[in-house]
């Protein structure tokens, strides 16, 4: 009775396995087949594209590095200096001979019939002041252009006017570095240009080593963020900084995670301002060799949605700027191991490694053993009380049949 019964539990069991499948087996994440089907039975799970990792793959991604994307640096020169309110400049008015506007004509013929104004403010109104010319306006104009106007306005009182403006004290056009810096400033911009490297170097050069650092640009209302590195490995990057701009430098370590059936799980740090796929793997620890299907190895990330059509996506599924994108990684052959030391990760990128489904059905076996073992251990214990009572009851009546008939 015992054992028809416990046979009966077990087939419901097995029945049970067999319609829930592996779903019902512990596990560190989704199994491969899920992954690449992807596929959820949850209406509200986010929807993501299957990238392979190939040649092509990688040289779309190649091209994708972050990038400063003001629209100075690709520029060649740097922007001239304008004037500001608040800067002090200097104004030198020449003639070409005595006896003009500002040349007495006692004073002869000389070399440099010149006079120097006074240094003066540009005023809240933008202005500066020459007699004779007027309130001249300076405010967002290069000393050429301020130049120019001050001829104009003399050219028909004075003897062949020339004018030469200078800039004296620069109060307007500063720029800021501050954060992890040695010398947090605050400083004029030189004339010759002053590169975003330029600039860093000013404030005393970076605190850190360099590759968990960052350097944030703020320009106009608008920042963007790029590691230290990519300015020194990058040339394109490292262009000129403008007029208040304001540049912050910050440490923040780049980090990875590391799920599923890899040699070690949790979060890696870059320790370097740019790592690949096959160090970030072996700083993972490698595969588990026990568990790991080489073949289902998984990239998680948010791409741009341009990058992502470059890669064959249809974007027109998603409607977030990044497209949610896994990188299929099939380590079982030889040449992807090539593609993984040109893959670069990226900050916060997550790497899954998938069990193999032999894992999967070892589970499922070692579970119906245990059901198994579970439903026999109380029948196989009856079954022992009920032969030792029947023993014990047989002793006594031998015993008893021994007593009667010595």
């Amino acid at each position: 009775m015992f054992l028809g019964w416990g046979r009966s539990w077990l087939v419901l069991v097995l029945a049970g396995l067999a319609l829930a499948g592996c779903s019902a087996m512990p596990s560190t994440g989704p199994s491969s087949g899920d992954v690449k089907s992807a596929n959820s039975k949850d209406a509200d799970s986010l929807p993501y594209a299957l990238v392979r990792l190939t040649p092509e793959a990688i040289g779309v991604l190649s091209q994708a590095t972050p990038r400063l994307m003001f629209s100075n640096t690709g520029r060649r020169a740097p922007r001239e200096i304008k004037f500001g309110v608040g800067d002090v400049v200097s104004v030198t008015i020449f003639e070409a001979a005595a006896g003009g506007l500002f040349i007495p004509r006692e004073a002869g013929v000389r070399p440099g019939n010149f006079i120097s104004l006074p240094n003066q403010t540009v005023d809240s109104a933008g202005n500066i002041t020459v007699p004779f010319a007027g309130a001249i306006p300076a405010k967002n104009r290069t000393p050429g252009e301020v130049q120019q106007t001050i001829v104009d306005r003399l050219k028909n009182r004075a003897i062949e006017p020339q004018a030469v403006v200078s800039l004296i004290d620069q109060r307007t056009s500063l720029v800021s570095v501050f954060g992890e810096v040695n010398n947090p400033s605050r400083f004029p911009l030189n004339a010759a240009g002053d590169r975003i490297l330029d600039a860093i170097t000013r404030a005393g050069g970076p605190k850190g080593q360099g590759f968990d650092t960052w350097v944030m640009l703020e320009r106009g209302g608008n920042r963007m963020t790029v590691p230290f590195g990519s300015l020194v490995y990058e040339p394109a990057n490292n262009g000129y900084v403008d007029a208040n701009d304001t540049i912050y430098v910050y440490r923040e370590p780049q980090t990875f995670v590391a799920f599923g059936a890899s040699g070690q799980q949790g979060q890696f740090n870059f320790e370097a301002w740019r790592i690949s796929l096959a160090e970030a793997l072996a700083k993972a620890g490698g595969l588990n060799d026990s568990l790991a299907d080489p073949a289902s190895v998984f990239v998680y990330r948010g791409e741009s949605r341009d990058v992502a059509e470059k890669l064959g996506i249809d974007v027109s599924r998603f409607s977030t700027p990044l497209v949610p994108v896994v990188y299929v990684v099939n380590l079982r052959d030889p040449a992807t191991y090539f593609l993984a030391t040109k893959m670069q990760i990226r900050n916060k990128d997550v790497l899954y490694a998938s069990n193999a489904t032999a894992v999967e059905t070892a589970k499922i076996l070692q579970f119906i053993r245990l059901v198994n073992a579970t439903v026999n251990d109380p029948i196989v214990t009856a079954t022992n009380a009920y032969t030792l009572r029947g023993a014990i009851r047989g002793a006594g009546t031998a015993t008893a049949a021994t007593a009667t008939n010595p």
